[in-house]
């Protein structure tokens, strides 16, 4: 159960956005090189809280 369970729950959490990013990342743009896993989360953060972000 857990072996079914588990990739839905860290597709939930965002624990796989890394391994999604390159999945893309290789159909998409398969003549770039992909960002290392460090650099991948630091423009997450960076995308995720920069900026404004409210309506008013």
């Amino acid at each position: 159960m857990w072996q079914k369970l588990w990739p839905i729950l860290r597709q939930l959490s965002g624990d796989d956005a890394y391994e999604r990013y390159l999945a893309h990342h290789a159909k998409a743009h398969p003549e770039e090189p992909a960002l290392a896993r460090k650099e991948f989360f630091q423009r997450e953060q960076e995308r995720k809280w920069n900026g404004i972000r409210r309506c008013c």
